[in-house]
């Protein structure tokens, strides 16, 4: 399993949660080129290993284990995952 961020984080982009994460698999950073343009944050699904570090560091309450994301979310699973695929 993994980590989703989802809607809460639209606008926010706090970074509170990638400077916690011990594989760096939290995008884009504020040092990243794409950090202005992206409307959020987002987890590698593949690199995270679900260790929930960044679960209380988020200001909003945006991340969530995949299987207690709310259904009403659902489709910032892709949306995580479409980031890394570009």
């Amino acid at each position: 399993m993994t980590h989703i961020i989802a809607e809460p984080c639209v606008g926010t982009k706090d970074t509170a949660c990638v400077e916690v994460c011990p594989v760096d698999c939290i995008h884009p950073r504020q040092d990243e080129p794409d950090f202005g343009d992206a409307e959020m944050l987002y987890i590698d699904p593949v690199d995270c290993i679900d260790c929930g570090l960044c679960v209380d560091e988020c200001p909003v309450k945006a991340i969530f284990p995949e299987e207690d994301l709310p259904d009403e979310w659902q489709s910032y699973i892709a949306k995580n995952a479409e980031y890394y695929n570009k």
